[in-house]
């Protein structure tokens, strides 16, 4: 049979407040910028921030004028050249990185989901997410949250502050598939009434995608360790210069 397997599928996400966006089709867009319980505190028309991948921006929500300014296309949909098929073991450019497209300093934080689609669209928890291999580049000012982070998700912060218009070092630079997902197979061995033998070769996850969601936040810089403690739930630690340190 042929070997039609991992068409890559793409889900973008992120979220405002408490506030899930959806876009059409399977692409979902949307930023986290606040705490609610601060955001008297800041003038909420200056807080933005967007998804940079390649060096080009593929999501963005920004505040201004009382309204959510917000859009973008999607993730990988220009990682293969079109006609080609994802080849299992090859390294593709995929350079994720934040900007502050809003008009306050703010600190930044992103979550990234992996996971599996069998060929009815559903999530396959069998098959490992480990196998979708995005390089991450820490110690560039990019750290792991580990006791937040799974085979699933990782959880990523930022640890200087983010000036308005400005980009963050990438976060990752890489994406590969393991080669082992095309490793399982099944075998059927079939005779004909001349004693002809047919196999044919059938791979297990035939037609399966992958699924990757990034997910971008951003807190204000003002009373910051409250705020973020409000936002994103954890204690952090503030030095002078800025930098945060989780607890």
């Amino acid at each position: 049979m042929k070997n039609r397997l991992l068409k890559p599928a793409l889900l973008l996400s992120a979220s405002a407040a408490l506030l899930l966006l959806s876009t059409v089709g399977s692409t979902r867009a949307a930023l986290t910028y606040y705490s609610e319980n601060y955001a008297v505190e800041v003038t909420v028309s200056s807080i933005g921030v967007s998804l940079l991948e390649n060096g080009e921006m593929v999501s963005y929500r920004n505040y201004d004028k009382d309204k959510w300014n917000e859009g973008g296309g999607e993730l990988l949909a220009h990682m293969l050249e079109e006609g080609e098929e994802l080849t299992p073991g090859k390294s593709y450019e995929e350079v994720l990185a934040v900007a502050n497209s809003g008009a306050i300093d703010s600190y930044v934080r992103v979550i990234l989901n992996k996971s599996w689609l069998d060929r009815e669209g559903k999530v396959d928890t069998t098959l490992s997410p480990d196998l979708v291999d995005l390089n991450l580049q820490l110690g560039n000012g990019w750290i792991e949250d580990e006791a937040a982070s799974t085979s699933e998700r990782t959880v990523l912060y930022y640890t200087g502050i983010l000036p308005s218009g400005q980009s963050t070092p990438a976060f990752s630079d890489t994406l590969k598939v393991n080669p082992e997902v095309t490793a399982k197979v099944t075998e059927e061995i079939t005779t004909d009434a001349k004693g002809y033998q047919t196999i044919t070769t059938t791979y297990t996850y035939d037609d399966y995608r992958f699924q990757l969601d990034a997910e971008v936040d951003a807190v204000q810089t003002h009373n910051a360790q409250d705020a973020i403690k409000s936002a994103w739930g954890i204690d952090v630690d503030i030095a002078a210069d800025g930098s945060l340190s989780l607890r």
